[in-house]
């Protein structure tokens, strides 16, 4: 048996990637069904790291898709292909965030759909904008640009944000209970002002979420924020700006960082969204190399996963 920062692993290890979150885990024989005991360490190790890598698993998008069903009920992609979205991919349950188009010819970074993915780029935490957010992503490698040419994700750790904030911040958080409200259009205007000049976040729903929570899984206190945060409910607009611009920047200093390089296809990432955030780096690969990603998203099932939202189905992003 070995062990690493304290929990006690049987069946794998895990390599830590940064002093406070993120993992790399070895062991786990993705070629047959992953055992109860196994998948156990496995969620032991998520709740404690918030982002693990899994290096050469080999999975196929069945398989990706059988490993995410473990994590709890998966999001798809329905309401948009029926909404008139092209979709590349086998199985709604896969969203595709590569840069290939669906006759599979590169994205052009100008286009529409470029320009709206340049929101990716940003810090954020998966569907936060829509009435119930995620809970577990797994993105999955398929095609990779060559090495040096960029395509590494970024993640934060929002729950050490929260713990090394002043005292006094801390309380005055605590005590106003804050709610943020997400926006899709917002974060894709923050990135893309042009290609989105014409769109007004208020003219759309957003999701409502806690400012501050506290992080079921691991009952640490969890900072909630992400770019999609389009104002702080409840204080003027210049100060929900001044407040989210201190607590956004304090939680993606360079210390609370790490970047997570993407080595060969069957590479896996999963990430907590409920205790991390994450972002795109990108890289001059854009307009010459294919990266081939697929994403699971497993809706959050916490107490807090539909935040101060009607239970509805509605999705942010419809054409």
């Amino acid at each position: 048996m070995t062990a690493t920062a304290g929990i006690p692993f049987s069946h794998i290890s895990a390599k830590p990637l940064h002093p406070t979150f993120g993992a790399e885990i070895n062991g786990v024989d993705f070629s047959s069904p992953i055992s109860e005991q196994v998948f156990a360490e496995i969620y032991q190790a998520i709740t404690k790291y918030g982002v693990l890598v899994f290096r050469n698993t080999g999975l196929t998008d069945e398989g990706h898709i059988a490993f995410s069903r473990k994590f709890g009920e998966l999001d798809d992609v329905t309401p948009y292909i029926s909404a008139g979205r092209k979709h590349r991919l086998k199985y709604p349950e896969l969203f595709d965030v590569s840069n290939v188009e669906a006759d599979g010819s590169i994205l052009d970074p100008a286009s529409p759909r470029g320009q709206a993915n340049k929101g990716n780029d940003l810090f954020h935490v998966d569907s936060s904008f829509n009435p119930r957010r995620a809970g577990y992503s797994l993105l999955l490698a398929h095609e990779l640009p060559p090495n040096g040419m960029g395509g590494h994700t970024a993640f934060a750790d929002t729950r050490s944000a929260f713990n090394d904030l002043s005292l006094e911040l801390k309380q005055r958080l605590l005590d106003n209970d804050y709610v943020a409200c997400h926006s899709m259009h917002h974060s894709r205007k923050l990135a893309a002002p042009e290609a989105f000049a014409g769109v007004n976040p208020l003219d759309y729903p957003m999701g409502r979420h806690k400012l501050v929570q506290r992080h079921e899984a691991s009952g640490r206190m969890n900072l909630y924020v992400a770019a999609h945060v389009h104002h702080i409910e409840g204080i003027s607009p210049e100060e929900s700006r001044a407040l989210f611009t201190q607590l956004f920047e304090h939680a993606t200093r360079d210390s609370n960082t790490v970047e997570i390089e993407w080595q060969a296809p069957g590479d896996l990432v999963v990430w907590d969204n409920t205790c991390t955030m994450h972002r795109a780096v990108g890289g001059p690969f854009l307009r010459s190399y294919k990266r081939d990603m697929r994403r699971t998203t497993v809706h959050d099932s916490s107490p807090t996963a539909w935040g101060l939202n009607e239970h509805t189905s509605v999705r942010q992003g419809l054409p």
